[in-house]
Parts: C-alpha cells; structure tokens; sequence
C-alpha cells in the first residue's frame, strides 16, 4: 500500500469538516496545500473517490468538491476500496521464486495465506469506522492537542 489511502482520508475528512460547518465546497488546491502535494495528485484521488460516488465536483465559480453521501454512510473501507483497487497490500516477489528451489514455492504458496488473512482483518477494521466517527475522533484528538486557552488568565 502506499500513501494514496492516507490522502484520500485526509481529503474526506476535509469534506466532512466543510459539510459538518455548511462552508461549502473546496477546492483541490486547498486540499493540497493542507496535504502538501501537487493539486494534480488530490485531482487523481477525486475521480477515484468520484468514481466510487462518495464525493460530487462542480466545475464553475462557486464549483469545489463535497461529499456524495452522509458522513455516517461512508466508511474507511468504502475510501480504501476507491483508491487502492487491485493493489496489493503486500509486495509479492517480483519474479517468483527460482524454479530450483525446493522451499520457495512453499513460501510464496504459505504466505498468501498469511497476507489474504491480514488484508482481510484491515478490510474488517476500515469497515468498523465510519466518516462521521473519523470527525468526531479527529474533533477531539484537535481539542486534546489544542486545548481552549484559560481566560482568567
């Protein structure tokens, strides 16, 4: 895997925030300046998420990105399966072990099953969190790193 997920969350959690605050749709160059890369990879990321119909793109003045769904209907599993469909989660063996080999072939065959059962397990954990949780869990992880200041002074 590599960082596609990673910023594929992060843009929806953007979405969830502007669609928590009703401030409208973003742009995707302001979604990657807070992600620090090119607007052209956050461009990439949106048709994907598109594709998938979790978020709509308005071209035009007023146009941005907003989510297509609720934030309780879109679960991390639902922008992992957007952005990383057909990639693997572990590297396999570019060219397959030597056809020489007593014990590769054995390898390669035991860890397909290790790796099927972990990619299984993460498929499980993305689905347990929905978007509206990653909000509220970052919304608190927000205030806990930067606590309201004391007034009195």
């Amino acid at each position: 895997m590599n960082s596609r997920f990673t910023m594929a969350a992060h843009i929806v959690a953007m979405l969830s925030k502007c669609a928590c605050s009703d401030s409208g749709p973003l742009t995707s160059e302001a979604m990657a300046r807070s992600i620090q890369t090119n607007p052209v990879v956050v461009r990439r990321l949106l048709g994907d998420l598109a594709r998938a119909g979790l978020v709509e793109t308005k071209r035009g003045a007023r146009g941005g990105v907003t989510l297509a769904k609720r934030c309780d209907e879109i679960t991390l599993r639902d922008i992992y399966e957007a952005v990383e469909e057909g990639g693997e989660l572990f590297g396999r063996h570019p060219v397959g072990p030597a056809p020489d080999c007593d014990i590769g072939p054995c390898v390669a065959q035991y860890l397909e099953g290790v790796f099927g059962r972990a990619e299984a397990a993460l498929k499980q954990s993305l689905e347990r969190t929905t978007v509206a949780q990653m909000s509220s869990d970052l919304t608190a992880l927000f205030q806990e790193i930067h606590p309201p200041k004391d007034s009195t002074g």
